[in-house]
């Protein structure tokens, strides 16, 4: 790991599941963990990992829970990449790596908004990668499946132990991350193994 040595990683959403297996594999393999910044320090990497959702049909859904969907899921990340890009432009390396879902592909009942805000990010990874990617810099975005996080209520149709784990999500970010500068996985879908339904 030694291409992550002293570099410095932003994570979004790092107190829990997918987010916090991110960092302490990150700071692991050596490289210093910002889990929060107001600073216009020196970034080598940025993980938008936060997200929200909230399942309701379009007809009771309620606008202002539509409204947190994208801030969170999509709005945010566009803004902190504004942020960090100035910097990795003139470094000529680094990368911008999106955590999505499964549904940003797929639409499913129930999570409209939710949905939206994932095909967004999605359709934001490959505009910017086509935007910086002359400069060095890698965008990437994941696509995982069922992962067992708080996010997931637990419920009796689904067998916990056969979900993904954040920590396959977290080696999903390291794998970018340590790949060749040459090539540019800008899309990784992750799936469970074997189903987790019951």
């Amino acid at each position: 790991m030694a291409q992550l040595a002293g570099r410095v990683s932003i994570v979004t959403g790092a107190g829990r599941g997918i987010g916090k297996a991110i960092s302490l594999l990150l700071a692991r393999s050596g490289s210093r963990v910002a889990l929060a910044a107001r600073t216009e320090a020196e970034l080598d990497a940025l993980i938008n990992n936060a997200g929200w959702g909230r399942t309701a049909p379009v007809t009771k859904a309620k606008v202002e829970d539509w409204d947190r969907t994208f801030q969170v899921n999509l709005r945010a990340p566009m803004i902190l990449s504004q942020m960090v890009l100035p910097t990795l432009i003139a470094r000529g390396e680094g990368a911008v790596i999106n955590i999505g879902s499964i549904s940003g592909k797929t639409g499913q009942a129930n999570t409209a908004a939710y949905c939206a805000s994932k095909f967004g990010l999605v359709g934001f990874t490959e505009s910017l990668y086509e935007e910086v990617r002359e400069y060095g810099i890698k965008v990437a975005v994941i696509l995982p499946g069922f992962v067992d996080t708080p996010l997931i209520p637990v419920t009796r149709r689904l067998d916990r132990s056969k979900m993904i784990r954040p920590e396959d999500i977290a080696q999903a970010v390291l794998f970018i991350l340590t790949s060749s500068p040459a090539a540019c996985p800008i899309e990784i879908t992750v799936r469970p193994q074997r189903t987790p339904y019951t």
